[in-house]
């Protein structure tokens, strides 16, 4: 996925009410940004971080810059835009890039399914069953190589987990796909002691049959791809 337009940088000053950003610009223009990420951003949030902006002329927007990438003093490229895995998602099953769903021909996006709920992706071929698909954006890191989930408490995704685990039991096959913008982590695992109603929800979802997957992406200021699967650290079905 290649930004529609070229990203500006600049130096977080805050982050606040969630989804906004004040931003000083490498040329020293002074900007509030929009941020499109509702989570904690642990470690994404430090006055002095280097940030990226997409700027727009779009009237029908009062901010006219969105923050979508940070660079980190490790040298790790970040993406920040909670929106953007979908899309990543989306390009790399277009082009066969998961190889666990390669076979898959038809893609459609945002399917209703479950009560009340819509699936990211809903996957379709001859002779193959139903593919429930669900995407997660991941960019905490905290130690080591490791990328972890949630950041914060998701009542959105304790809630994602049941649906797949109905989907696996009726004999579709249910897919949590775990994004990872973060350049510096090279695995996975959850973030138990940030939510621990999640990971119990996750044992129960691989109990039941939910299929678990994890991706890094190549972040840049110029686009974000999908790169390759990551080893993933679960519980395994049946523990505990």
């Amino acid at each position: 996925m290649r930004f529609q337009t070229p990203l500006v940088p600049g130096r977080l000053i805050k982050r606040y009410k969630r989804f906004l950003a004040d931003v000083i610009l490498d040329d020293g223009r002074q900007v509030t940004a929009h941020c499109a990420n509702p989570g904690a951003m642990i470690g994404l949030k430090e006055p002095g971080l280097r940030v990226w902006l997409e700027p727009n002329d779009d009237p029908k927007k009062k901010l006219k810059f969105g923050w979508r990438v940070a660079q980190l003093d490790t040298g790790a490229w970040v993406g920040i835009d909670t929106s953007l895995p979908n899309k990543i998602i989306h390009e790399a099953l277009r082009d066969q890039k998961i190889a666990e769903l390669a076979e898959y021909d038809t893609i459609r996006p945002e399917q209703k399914y479950g009560a009340n709920s819509r699936v990211d992706f809903l996957l379709s071929a001859p002779a193959l069953p139903e593919a429930y698909v669900e995407v997660k954006n991941v960019h905490l890191w905290r130690s080591g190589d490791w990328a972890e989930f949630p950041d914060t408490v998701t009542a959105r995704g304790l809630k994602h987990l049941g649906v797949l685990g109905d989907m696996a039991e009726a004999g579709h096959l249910a897919v949590l796909i775990y994004c990872v913008q973060h350049t510096g982590c090279a695995r996975f695992r959850l973030a138990e002691d940030l939510d621990p109603a999640y990971a119990e929800a996750c044992k129960r979802a691989l109990q039941r049959g939910v299929e678990m997957l994890c991706y890094s992406c190549a972040v840049s200021h110029e686009q974000i791809t999908l790169e390759r699967a990551l080893p993933l650290d679960l519980p395994a079905p049946g523990q505990g």
